[in-house]
C-alpha cells in the first residue's frame, strides 16, 4: 500500500472530492481525519473506511475559522500522532453575479471560506509536517487558471487563481523541509459542489459559447469522476511523486483547453 503508516487530514470529506479521497487514500493504508462542516456526512465517510478495514475520526469544522482548525489539526495529532498529508479540498463555489450584482457579504464569504480556508488548513498542519516531511494537495479549479469565460464567477475564480500562487509560494517556503505543495486544477466533476453554487442574473453578462459535441473533448462531452480526482491526489501524496512540488495539475479531459 502506497500510504501505509500515513495519516491524512482530508478537509470537505463528507462528499465528493474529498470522501472519495479520503476513501482512496485509506484503502492504500493511510489513517485518515475526515473533516467537514456537517457531521451526519463525515459520520458517513470515516463510518464507511472503518467497514472497509480503515482507520479514520470524523471532525467537524468550519474551515475558515482559525480556532475551528487549530482544534481540527489538535484532534487529528491526538489521535494519530502527527500529519503526513494534507489534502485542502474544502469549498464553494459561492454566489455567480454580475459585479454591481455581487455584494460584498458574497465576495467575502467567498474569498473566506476557499483561500482563507486553504491558508487555515496548511498554516496550522505545517508544524507537524516539517518534523518528517509530507505532502499538501490544494484543490483549485480550472476557473481562474486556464478558464476566464465563466462570467459572474468572479469571486470564485479569484480564490482559485489565488489557491495556485499560494501553493508555488509555500511549496518553496517548504521544500527544505521536504514538504511538497501541489495543485489540482478539476474541471466539470461529478460532485455536490454545484448545490453551493447561487447564480444571479449571470445570464446579462455571460457571452454564449455553443460546442456542438461537447465540452469535455475527451470524455464524448460527460464530466469526470470524484474517483479520477482521487486517483490523481493518491499520486501527489504519494512517493511516486516525490519530486514534484509547487505544481499545478490539470485534470479535466481538455476541457479548459476548449473553452478557455
Amino acid at each position: 500500500m502506497q500510504l501505509e503508516g500515513k495519516v491524512a487530514l482530508v478537509t470537505g470529506a463528507g462528499s465528493g472530492l474529498g470522501k472519495a479521497a479520503a476513501l482512496l487514500l485509506a484503502k492504500e493504508g493511510a489513517k485518515v481525519a475526515a473533516l467537514s462542516h456537517t457531521q451526519k456526512e463525515v459520520d458517513q465517510t470515516a463510518r464507511e473506511i472503518e467497514q472497509a478495514g480503515g482507520d479514520a475520526i470524523a471532525v467537524v469544522a468550519d474551515i475558515a475559522k482559525p480556532e475551528d482548525m487549530q482544534a481540527a489539526v489538535k484532534q487529528t495529532v491526538d489521535k494519530f500522532g502527527t500529519i503526513d498529508v494534507v489534502f485542502a479540498n474544502a469549498g464553494i463555489n459561492g454566489v455567480w453575479a454580475p459585479l454591481e450584482e455581487l455584494s460584498v457579504e458574497d465576495w467575502s464569504r467567498t474569498i473566506n471560506t476557499n483561500l482563507t480556508g486553504t491558508f487555515l488548513t496548511v498554516k496550522y498542519a505545517v508544524p507537524y509536517l516539517k518534523k518528517q516531511g509530507g505532502s499538501v494537495v490544494i484543490t483549485a479549479s480550472v476557473n481562474g487558471t486556464r478558464i476566464f469565460s465563466n462570467t459572474g464567477a468572479t469571486a470564485y475564480s479569484c480564490t482559485k487563481a489565488a489557491q495556485v500562487a499560494f501553493a508555488k509560494m509555500t511549496a518553496l517556503e517548504l521544500a527544505r523541509w521536504k514538504v511538497r505543495v501541489n495543485v489540482i486544477c478539476p474541471g466539470a466533476i461529478e460532485s455536490e459542489i454545484s448545490e453551493n453554487t447561487e447564480q444571479k442574473g449571470v445570464d446579462k453578462v455571460k457571452i454564449p459559447v455553443e460546442f456542438p459535441e461537447g465540452r469535455i473533448p475527451l470524455n464524448d462531452g460527460k464530466p469526470g469522476k470524484a474517483e479520477d480526482v482521487a486517483q490523481l491526489v493518491l499520486f501527489l501524496s504519494s512517493e511516486a511523486s516525490k519530486h514534484i512540488s509547487g505544481t499545478e495539475v490539470w485534470i479535466d479531459g481538455t476541457e479548459s483547453l476548449l473553452q478557455g
